[in-house]
């Protein structure tokens, strides 16, 4: 994009690797003033003109972003999963090259693989955000800590128990709360089922950094003594399903119970939703006096609305 003939480069938030400690409290700081009525949102975005791309479903992100640019003053152009000319046969860099030329940021689920994801973000002209690839949920992990950040007053020596599969919430947590001193984040996940080794062996290296903790097994028996968040998601992340036809069995020790929250009488309860009561967890938990699944969903839009600003701040060259 060109300001006046100056270039405008754009950031792109495609994984929490690519953002610093300092860029990822600069937008959970944001997105808690955002959520407190702190700031005034409704020019920060005027003039501006966000794509939202989702080819798989969604309640919560799609609507967090859509609103979120509405409300800081933004126009938005939305396509589902049949409407941009890929279905066709158009190759991603071709539309890419079309899209950047028009927008200024676009938010896109493809919940599959980097290489469309990193493909939109080959250029500089159009911000993009990823809103959930098969392997990382960033945006997820943004509303989660400002939920965190709201609730406790810190991030700092926050101590998660993460019960279920590995997923790319999961991972997006992990990458992102290793990187707050002293956090800890215990993970429970059924054999088979866990954190790909890239991500926890990255989430590992901020741990050594910041003197964080990142523990994974697959007893979900052998728990830590003391925690303040208790974080399950649905099994099934969207869009994917298991090959396993016994994979429930293997799952059903890690549900969410209310005899596990009250070994940890003063926890909170945390979930990314949707959920299946019943399975992941059970219903008394997550309608239960703990649970602050609902507020953190409302999160989204804070988290949204700092995500996209933070990308649209830009530099010009």
């Amino acid at each position: 994009m060109y300001n006046g003939g100056a270039l405008i480069m754009r950031r792109h938030l495609i994984s929490l690797n690519d953002l610093s400690y300092a860029d990822l409290c600069q937008i959970i700081q944001r997105s808690t003033d955002f959520s407190k009525g702190n700031v005034e949102i409704q020019q920060l975005l005027v003039g501006q003109i966000i794509g939202i791309y989702f080819k798989k479903t969604s309640t919560r992100t799609r609507t967090a972003f859509s609103a979120a640019a509405l409300r800081m003053g933004a126009q938005i152009i939305s396509y589902g999963p049949n409407d941009l000319q890929i279905n066709t046969g158009e190759t991603i860099e071709d539309t890419t090259n079309v899209l950047s030329g028009m927008l200024d940021c676009l938010v896109a689920r493809t919940a599959g693989e980097w290489s469309e994801m990193q493909m939109f973000a080959s250029q500089n002209k159009m911000s993009v955000i990823n809103a959930m690839s098969a392997d990382e949920h960033p945006t997820q992990a943004l509303a989660d800590l400002t939920t965190i950040k709201n609730h406790f007053g810190k991030i700092e020596n926050i101590k998660v128990l993460y019960f279920g599969e590995g997923n790319n919430t999961a991972a997006a947590l992990a990458l992102a709360l290793t990187k707050f001193p002293g956090a800890e984040l215990h993970l429970r996940t059924p054999q088979g089922y866990g954190l790909k080794p890239e991500i926890l062996q990255a989430a590992q290296q901020y741990a050594q950094i910041s003197s964080a903790k990142i523990i994974e097994n697959h007893d979900p028996f052998d728990l830590p003594n003391d925690i303040d968040v208790i974080y399950t998601t649905r099994w099934e992340t969207t869009g994917t399903s298991k090959e396993d036809p016994c994979w429930k069995e293997r799952f059903q020790p890690f549900m969410v119970t209310s005899r596990l929250m009250d070994s940890y009488s003063s926890a909170v309860f945390m979930h990314d939703l949707p959920a299946h009561r019943g399975e992941e967890v059970e219903a008394d938990v997550l309608d239960g006096p703990a649970s602050i699944a609902f507020v953190q969903a409302k999160n989204k839009m804070y988290s949204a609305m700092a995500a996209m600003e933070w990308c649209l701040s830009s530099s010009s060259n």
